[in-house]
């Protein structure tokens, strides 16, 4: 039952779209959000064979402005954003103190003093409240524009096709993780070539009231190439797919980056310090202290978050996504294991001896480690 005290979630601008598609909607990180419109499977299959249209305003946008808003960025998170060059984006993290993830984060360089940064819906409030505080020594403004936004994804090969003919600019030049403003359907955007799928697309930040006159553009323009809705589910299952973490599965204040081997996402070597420098610095030094793996299982069962990993019958690990893979055919997952069981499990396995198996309510389901990402794209 639904908690009386609870407030409603919030609707995103295109929510009485998805309602009229018949979409089974769902309270996702207090956002009302489709989890899938008729079949998740087919969601998927249609993103990595053909497109994908996702709703994503429940993303959070803060705006970082003013003349030291890349020295403040570069204080404040475990990247240097001050070296993203204007029209560029970087992938990287804000960690607290002790060097656990407080978020994992995009941030677009829109102009020489002026970044975007895209947070997870639920940490939204703290990554601004953060970024506030980090930020009050230097000559930079933070702000919250989550509600100035909407943003529509569109994934998979033929999403340029798609997108093409709507725009008179010119997007074949716009590289993986860069954005330009652009005008969409009549509508001013802010395009951007990044997404969470594993495949090539584009995510397209407009204003609020332009949603649904882009979402339909984009639908008509689609009709002929397989473009389908796609929910939350399928976004979970593509991302898995494509070995992408998620905050609260991978990643969480428990976790630095290095444990979800991101290291790359921090720059030990920039000048001056930032938040959580000296701890993530012994670290790196130290190593991890366990190993995110993928696995693939060898039953029809699906390992899910939260179950334990065994070697040789004894637990070793955890599962933190698991789902049946529309691509592979199987069931796949990503799991933190001590670093001494995955090197004796990667050991046994290459020698024929598999002893990795999931406790799947109280049944050892025996399982294969698997490099990540379980898919790329082909070239």
């Amino acid at each position: 039952m639904p908690d009386p005290q609870s407030p409603a979630p919030r609707r995103t601008p295109l929510a009485a779209v998805h309602e009229a598609l018949g979409a089974a909607m769902t309270d996702f990180a207090g956002w009302l959000m489709p989890l899938r419109y008729r079949s998740e499977t087919a969601e998927h299959v249609a993103v990595r064979t053909a497109a994908g249209l996702f709703d994503l305003s429940h993303m959070g946008e803060v705006l970082v402005t003013g003349a030291d808003a890349g020295a403040a960025l570069d204080y404040a998170l475990t990247g240097q954003a001050s070296a993203i060059a204007p029209g560029r984006a970087r992938y990287t993290m804000i960690c607290a103190p002790d060097g656990g993830v407080i978020d994992d984060l995009i941030v677009y360089r829109l102009a020489a003093a002026e970044f975007l940064i895209v947070a997870n819906a639920a940490n939204t409030a703290a990554v601004v409240a953060e970024l506030t505080e980090r930020a009050s020594g230097f000559a930079a403004a933070v702000a919250d524009r989550t509600d100035g936004y909407a943003l529509i994804a569109v994934q998979g090969p033929s999403a340029a096709a798609i997108l093409g003919p709507l725009t008179a600019d010119d997007l074949t030049g716009l590289r993986y993780y860069s954005s330009r403003e652009a005008t969409v359907a009549g509508r001013r955007a802010l395009v951007a070539r990044t997404g969470y799928t594993g495949e090539d697309g584009f995510e397209i930040f407009v204003a609020p009231r332009d949603a649904i006159p882009l979402w339909d553009a984009l639908t008509e323009a689609g009709q002929g190439s397989g473009l389908r809705p796609a929910g939350l589910a399928a976004r979970d299952s593509l991302r898995l797919e494509a070995g992408m973490p998620l905050y609260g599965n991978e990643l969480s204040r428990e976790v630095t980056p290095f444990d979800a081997g991101l290291g790359r996402v921090v720059r030990l070597d920039k000048p001056g310090d930032f938040v959580g420098r000296a701890a993530l610095a012994r670290r790196a030094a130290a190593g991890p202290s366990r190993v995110l793996t993928g696995l693939i299982g060898q039953t029809r069962r699906v390992p899910r978050h939260g179950y334990q990993v065994l070697w040789n019958g004894e637990p070793c690990g955890v599962v933190t996504s698991g789902a049946h893979s529309p691509t592979l055919g199987k069931p796949i997952a990503m799991a933190y294991l001590s670093p001494g069981a995955a090197e004796s499990a990667r050991a046994a396995q290459e020698a024929g001896q598999g002893r990795l198996a999931v406790d799947i309510r109280g049944s050892a389901e025996p399982a294969m480690l698997a490099p990540l990402p379980f898919y790329r794209r082909p070239d």
